[in-house]
């Protein structure tokens, strides 16, 4: 039984889609009915880290689980880790992120992940990290303004960024997830190339058909719209975590999409083209009000 959290999330989502269907599937969420992934044949439950009998209930019979968390320091991986031990799960595959190798990231978001590292490797279970750059999919954030404005704003556009495609990432997944040989390993998983805000506003704008434009954000104006999404605490982990972009620590490209999927990773003009419909204009319905 192989067990998916965060079944209705960016990647959890990703990889319920793409695991072979059937009963060995099990797919986790706070709200089953939002489960669009996995076939017909595959279990849906609903399970909370802070609702220790529904981890048990989620976690009993598997064999491997996926581990996606996001509730930035709530103890959430320490509570999964220790209910899969207790289930007598054999594998862990831990979503965390790149930033953990860079010894200059001491923001709170990585020191979080790197601590939920610690505790999966100190389990006494298999475990194989997976640790994504920036997802591309960030930039659906831009897509109102987009829409309404033509305009794309974000902080220090001119720095390069080596995101990657969810799919990519959900891709890697399911083949640590279903293959032998991935025990203690850990694989940094990046896009192509390095690639700007400035530079994806052009992107967009000629797979659109129109000029975009790109306005910086001073870091007091980023502040101001990551505090409507965000606690406090994480919003200066992000600032930080944008500094060192624009420092070049997140240009760097690596292998580990190719060395699980076989093929190179997929570019940014390729998810914005299949996610194109999020930025173009609604169009006006003729004789509205009439």
């Amino acid at each position: 039984m192989i067990l998916v959290t965060g079944a209705t999330g960016t990647v959890g989502r990703a990889v319920a889609e793409r695991l072979p269907a059937g009963p060995g599937l099990r797919l986790m969420a706070r709200d089953p009915a939002r489960i669009t992934g996995g076939g017909a044949a595959a279990e849906r439950v609903a399970g909370e880290y802070g609702d220790p009998r529904s981890l048990a209930r989620a976690l009993a019979g598997v064999r491997t689980a996926f581990l996606v968390t996001a509730r930035v320091g709530g103890g959430d991986d320490a509570a999964f880790v220790g209910a899969a031990r207790m289930a007598g799960v054999r594998r862990v595959v831990k979503l965390s992120a790149a930033a953990v190798l860079d010894e200059g990231a001491d923001d709170l978001i990585t020191r979080w992940q790197r601590e939920g590292e610690e505790l999966l490797r100190a389990s006494g279970m298999e475990w194989t990290l997976l640790r994504p750059r920036a997802f591309m999919s960030n930039a659906l954030s831009w897509a109102a303004s987009v829409r309404s404005e033509g305009t794309v704003r974000a902080l220090y556009g001119g720095s390069g960024n080596a995101c990657v495609d969810p799919r990519d990432v959900a891709e890697a997944a399911v083949r640590v997830l279903t293959e032998e040989g991935h025990a203690s390993r850990a694989y940094t998983l990046t896009g192509p190339e390095a690639v700007t805000a400035a530079a994806q506003t052009e992107q967009l704008g000629r797979l659109l058909g129109v000029g975009l434009r790109f306005e910086e954000l001073s870091v007091g104006q980023a502040r101001a719209v990551l505090a409507g999404r965000y606690p406090a605490p994480v919003v200066e982990a992000l600032l930080q975590s944008a500094q060192r972009q624009y420092a070049g620590a997140k240009a760097g490209v690596g292998d580990g999409v190719a060395a699980l999927t076989g093929r190179p990773a997929g570019t940014f003009t390729a998810w914005a083209r299949d996610h194109l419909a999020a930025f173009a204009p609604v169009p006006e319905t003729e004789g509205a009000g009439a």
